[in-house]
């Protein structure tokens, strides 16, 4: 009698152990060697001129670009402002009934 593929695939997966993970490529690289490497490629990066290295400006000019960028988007805005209306709406409603449920309570002794 022959087995369907569906009743091979599963006697397979029954009997199959797991193998341990093997640490590949720069996982299986001691820690000074693995440094060592990286060093390298950060020195090559800058002398090449492909790393770029940010100071406060730059983060400063970045973070205005996209702040400029979303709030562009005027349906997005107003929904960021419900949204948060709302969540502070809530808010109060809750601390109104928080004391609200503290003034009602009998001092204890």
């Amino acid at each position: 009698m022959q087995e369907s593929p569906a009743q091979i695939a599963t006697t397979t997966v029954e009997t199959a152990t797991p193998l341990p993970k093997q640490r590949r490529g720069f996982a299986m690289m001691d820690p000074d060697t693995l440094r060592a490497v990286c060093s390298q490629g950060g020195q090559t990066a800058h002398a090449l001129g492909r790393a770029h290295r940010f100071n406060t400006e730059k983060a400063s000019q970045a973070g205005k670009k996209g702040g400029a960028t979303v709030s562009a988007n005027r349906s997005h805005m107003a929904e960021i402002g419900s949204r948060g209306g709302k969540a502070k709406k809530g808010y109060r409603e809750r601390q109104a009934a928080r004391c609200q449920a503290e003034a009602k309570k009998p001092p204890s002794a």
